[in-house]
């Protein structure tokens, strides 16, 4: 039995004195509020109108149980509304400053289509998992290592200049004493100066003989576009951000290195609304890869 539903009937019949005036107030028919009602008798075992033709008149222990009948609906009204509520508050979602404009706005419509708002805070790293620990955004996507990851996104080395080879490796950058010109940099943007990025590169650089300054973090990704677009320098990028800024990307050589990223709740919330529903448009907003991403972008 629906317990809700039959106060609900009892409730607006007691109200109107009517079965018809009190179900047609309720938003049911006549008969469904009389089925409800009845259940509710049976299952009290006593009677809660004594019917006649024109008027339901509570019997004594429908009038004792009215009050708590009337408690218990608007009870129930107020989680609906609550629920409707909690529905249309939005998701303030922290996310990492690769995203292009158009991919965060195709987020969020398509996080509409499935009855999400999302508020978005663009943030770097460090700042997306302090924003998680201050409680300031429900969830937000995080860097993390590759096998801690949801979604990867290969990175790579973008320049002007096609390369003429599949891969870039490091110890071509190297510089001998009487090479004219300066050295070659690569740059890394703010998502990437994180310890499993940055630590790997620098210990390759360290390997194949670079000098400390051929390696640069920038202080954010506008700035490295700059130097890479008017000189020979390397942007380390992932395939879709290259294409953007019109570069030539391969990967490198001597590592495989990749973005990693997991979604975060703050406290003791439940992400799996958001990765579950919004996973693929989260992929594709990060510029995850795909095999044949890989492959083409290799060969582009």
């Amino acid at each position: 039995m629906d317990l809700v539903g039959a106060c609900r009937a009892f409730v607006s019949v007691s109200e109107r004195g009517s079965f018809t005036v009190g179900a047609a107030a309720a938003r049911m028919s006549q008969s469904v509020a009389s089925r409800r009602v009845a259940a509710l008798e049976e299952r009290f075992g006593e009677q809660l109108f004594e019917r006649t033709s024109r008027r339901a008149v509570l019997t004594p222990f429908g009038r004792e149980m009215l009050p708590v009948a009337r408690q218990l609906v608007q009870a129930a009204d107020v989680l609906l509304h609550e629920a409707e509520a909690a529905k249309r508050k939005p998701w303030r979602l922290a996310v990492p400053g690769i995203c292009s404009t158009a991919g965060l706005a195709r987020l969020v419509a398509e996080a509409r289509g499935h009855g999400i708002t999302l508020d978005l805070r663009v943030a770097a790293p460090a700042q997306r998992l302090e924003l998680i620990h201050a409680q300031q955004v429900r969830a937000a996507l995080l860097a993390v290592p590759a096998d801690e990851a949801t979604w990867s996104v290969p990175l790579g080395l973008a320049g002007v200049q096609d390369p003429g080879v599949r891969r870039v490796y490091l110890e071509t950058l190297r510089v001998g004493r009487a090479a004219p010109g300066p050295a070659r940099r690569i740059w890394i943007q703010p998502e990437d100066d994180v310890p499993h990025i940055r630590d790997p590169l620098t210990r390759l650089r360290d390997a194949v003989g670079l000098r400390p300054a051929q390696l640069v973090a920038a202080t954010d990704l506008t700035a490295a576009a700059a130097e890479v677009l008017c000189t020979r320098d390397l942007l380390l990028c992932s395939p879709a951000q290259a294409a953007e800024l019109a570069l030539k990307w391969r990967p490198i050589g001597e590592i495989t290195l990749g973005r990693g990223f997991a979604l975060a709740a703050a406290a003791d919330g439940n992400p799996q609304p958001i990765e579950g529903r919004l996973g693929g448009a989260i992929a594709r907003c990060l510029g995850a890869d795909t095999r044949a991403d890989t492959e083409e972008g290799t060969k582009a």
